[in-house]
């Protein structure tokens, strides 16, 4: 029976965990999305016996309506990947130079933002790996996408996708791309992530510093 709900991020890991299960390879890598991401990543590493990690994601939002994302920033090591929204760009047509500062600002935050949350360690290895990429929830998906794209990159022997919740759209969107996609719950009437927990509070930089810690691979 599929689930309506979730208590919190971290019963929305066991359940992804209980559903990847003899399904991860050994030596897996599970990178969680920050901040809402690395709670459900840390319970399906931990279940799974995975190496925890993780890959900072960042909007690229509209100059004229920042909220608005016309497109998303990931990077694996020293490689940056961008992934842009077309429909968006050609419909506000925004100007060039403004969208290049916003993409250098973003990058800048990227940046420190994985060197808050990993310290001193390098980028985990993705070559030759089965990463499983694990998130909160997708909305539009954008910032899995690029995600995805950034660690498609790097050359993983395989690429797996878990989210507790998503619209059927942006699932259907992500499955070409990745070779395993799990996703327990998929409601037709899809409103916002938040739709599918009963506590969907914000996830503090001290709470994804403990459990990477408590993950085993970083802090």
């Amino acid at each position: 029976m599929q689930r309506a709900r979730y208590a919190d991020r971290r019963d929305a890991g066991r359940v992804l965990a209980g559903a990847l299960t003899g399904r991860a390879d050994a030596g897996a890598l599970v990178l969680g999305l920050p901040r809402g991401g690395i709670p459900v990543a840390a319970e399906v590493a931990r279940a799974l016996g995975a190496e925890l990690d993780v890959l900072v994601v960042r909007k690229l939002g509209v100059p004229a309506q920042p909220e608005l994302a016309m497109g998303a920033l990931a990077a694996v090591g020293d490689r940056v990947e961008t992934v842009w929204v077309p429909a968006v760009r050609e419909r506000l047509d925004p100007d060039p130079a403004a969208v290049a500062a916003v993409r250098d600002r973003e990058l800048a935050e990227l940046r420190r933002r994985a060197e808050a949350y990993r310290g001193a360690r390098p980028a985990p290895v993705v070559a030759g790996r089965h990463v499983v990429l694990v998130d909160d929830g997708l909305a539009t998906g954008a910032s899995m996408r690029v995600a995805v794209t950034a660690v498609r990159a790097n050359g993983p022997a395989r690429l797996t996708v878990a989210v507790p919740v998503g619209p059927r759209s942006a699932l259907a969107e992500l499955a070409g791309a990745v070779d395993d996609l799990e996703c327990p719950l998929a409601p037709t009437g899809f409103r916002s992530v938040g739709q599918a927990y009963d506590d969907f509070s914000e996830t503090s930089d001290e709470e994804v510093l403990e459990a990477l810690r408590r993950g085993g691979s970083v802090g």
